[in-house]
């Protein structure tokens, strides 16, 4: 497996190529501009995408799937809750006024523990609400994509339509933590000290986690 980790559109979102180096079949995990040079990506690594995935509906993370939908055949994959929520007249609207292109339904609706494959690697959708109701992390071999549910020293938004700092928390405490240590966490921003992380340093040093839910124990 490799894995590409490249910082597109003018919010700087972290966007990552994961695909199987035998077969050359991958996915997008949130495409949110840049779409030109993604797609010079993918002629370059030769690969064959079969899915683009999103950890969440906010249009920062993906505004480029239209593009890459109808240029390569992938298909556009989301937890139901977001692609129902941000679906909706006001959402779009929103998506607008900030300068986004707000992307057309996905094609798979995905629930938590729900699977998918591509060449020899599976990736498992861990449901995390909190950022937003249909929030997901992807577990695919030992790696955590976690868009803006945890990033490295801090953890998303919860002050936007949908969020909930306690859902959050409660996504941390009973889907991530319980992960592996040596599990690899890949953000969805570069904003903290090193572009990844794992889960055992993130449970000693996240303030999120060290504070809110460690403090007592």
């Amino acid at each position: 497996m490799r894995i590409v980790q490249t910082p597109v559109g003018h919010m700087e979102v972290f966007c990552y190529l994961v695909y199987d180096e035998q077969t050359r079949e991958g996915i997008l995990i949130d495409p949110a501009g840049d779409e030109g040079r993604l797609l010079d990506l993918l002629r370059e690594e030769e690969i064959t995408l079969r899915y683009i995935v999103n950890t969440h509906g906010h249009a920062d993370h993906t505004c480029g799937n239209d593009v890459l939908r109808q240029a390569t055949g992938a298909k556009v994959v989301m937890h139901a809750l977001d692609d129902e929520l941000f679906q909706r007249p006001e959402s779009r609207q929103w998506a607008e006024m900030m300068g986004f292109c707000a992307a057309m339904p996905a094609d798979i609706r995905i629930q938590d523990g729900d699977e998918l494959t591509f060449g020899d690697l599976t990736l498992r959708f861990i449901h995390t609400p909190g950022h937003t109701p249909g929030a997901c992390c992807i577990l695919i071999d030992g790696n955590l994509f976690t868009g803006d549910t945890l990033f490295v020293g801090a953890v998303g938004r919860t002050d936007l339509p949908g969020a909930s700092l306690p859902e959050l928390l409660e996504s941390l405490q009973t889907k991530i933590m319980s992960l592996p240590p040596e599990t690899v966490v890949w953000p969805g921003h570069d904003y903290g000290d090193t572009p990844s992380s794992t889960v055992g340093r993130e449970i000693e040093t996240n303030p999120y986690i060290t504070d809110f839910l460690l403090e007592d124990e």
